[in-house]
């Protein structure tokens, strides 16, 4: 009876691991042990511009209580980072983006919050030195929507290069291990005509 209780215990440890992993394109990856949140592993994906989806159009408050249109993006290169506090990868690359962020000032940073309250947001970002806004996306989900038919961020943190039309060029599922991968990226869709 033990034998075939711990049987069961190992099928259901199994299960949970499995149905915590799963992705819709075998990007994301549990990371960490027990910390209850997909993040992916890093890989990378660069879009060629022929093959891109057609623009996505979002918005949703900031934490500074302004609203964000996604039309404010318009002819700019742009990066969208989904993160959130409590995320042991998001607090690692913060200051990447932060100083890539101020380095390259013809491109426009966004973030999106995907749990966090305002107060919360807004304490990680001064303690990593966030210049740019972040979308509080926690309530509705509407950006992590707005991008789910085309590439989706479906671990955090995601990080997307948007092109000038604003159709994502690129995206890195996880953390961003090296700045310059993101910088490369960056200049890559900056350099297309």
């Amino acid at each position: 009876m033990k034998r075939a209780v711990a049987g069961l215990a190992a099928a259901l440890a199994v299960l949970a691991v499995l149905s915590g992993c799963a992705s819709s394109d075998g990007l994301a990856e549990r990371y960490g042990d027990g910390q209850g949140y997909v993040s992916g592993d890093g890989a990378y994906l660069e879009v060629p511009p022929a093959e891109r989806d057609a623009p996505v159009a979002f918005s949703g408050p900031t934490v500074d209580g302004a609203e964000f249109d996604s039309a404010e993006l318009a002819g700019s290169v742009a990066v969208v980072n989904f993160w959130y506090a409590g995320c042991p990868p998001c607090r690692r690359e913060a200051p990447d983006l932060a100083t890539l962020a101020a380095e390259l000032g013809d491109v426009a940073f966004l973030g999106v919050n995907v749990y966090d309250t305002a107060d919360v947001a807004r304490v990680f970002e001064q303690e990593n030195g966030i210049g740019y806004p972040s979308i509080l996306d926690v309530s509705t989900g509407s950006v992590q929507l707005a991008f789910a038919g085309t590439v989706a961020p479906n671990a955090v943190p995601t990080t997307l290069v948007l092109d000038r039309d604003g159709r994502v060029a690129a995206r890195i599922s996880g953390l961003i291990r090296d700045p310059d991968i993101l910088r490369a990226m960056i200049e890559k869709v900056q350099a297309e005509a």
